[in-house]
């Protein structure tokens, strides 16, 4: 009889969670020394670029880097940390992307004041 190359476990396949409450969450926050803010994706623009509101209240256009755009994908209402730029205050870059856990953590926390 044909048995199959490789058995995967059922929940893996199904996409269930086998994580428990009691996990350590692992959460990068940003570094106020080097300007990152706290930002909420309000649009998404195309071509790697997006609109973020910041938690100091101004609404930039913010770029997708190169090492991030196939790797991690980015939807409106995500949570992001983003460096505004030092010569035009109305444009940043994003370098981190926050996965639900990690949003429910900080706002569990009080990081998110939006």
């Amino acid at each position: 009889m044909f048995k199959h190359a490789s058995r995967r476990c059922k929940k893996k396949v199904r996409g269930v969670s086998l994580s428990n409450e009691d996990d350590v969450i692992r959460v990068r926050l940003p570094d106020r020394k080097k300007g990152e803010l706290f930002g909420v994706v309000t649009s998404m623009l195309g071509a790697g670029h997006i609109k973020v509101r910041c938690e100091d209240g101004i609404e930039r256009l913010a770029r997708i880097p190169g090492k991030m755009r196939k790797k991690i994908w980015i939807r409106e209402g995500d949570i992001v940390i983003v460096v505004p730029w030092s010569f035009q205050k109305d444009r940043a870059d994003i370098i981190w992307r926050y996965t639900n856990p990690q949003v429910e953590w900080l706002e569990r926390k009080g990081y998110l004041k939006f």
